[in-house]
């Protein structure tokens, strides 16, 4: 499984198509609603299908053999 870890750099959030987008699983925000609603994607080990869940800090988002780790810094 491959591991990325994302910083929201002083964020409070990302929207989940965003972070599709920003870690380059996607080429833009709205082929990472598509991924979304197509229930691909998984937030802390459960599917998530709102297209611009708000992803904070601690969180972890997975498509595929992709895992994103969000963290504050």
């Amino acid at each position: 499984m491959q591991k990325i870890s994302f910083p929201l750099q002083g964020h409070p959030h990302v929207e989940l198509n965003q972070l599709l987008k920003l870690v380059g699983l996607c080429d833009s925000g709205g082929a990472g609603k598509q991924i979304v609603a197509d229930g691909q994607v998984k937030v802390n080990g459960k599917t998530e299908l709102r297209k611009t869940c708000k992803i904070v800090p601690g969180q972890r988002v997975t498509l595929g053999d992709v895992q994103i780790t969000v963290t504050a810094q």
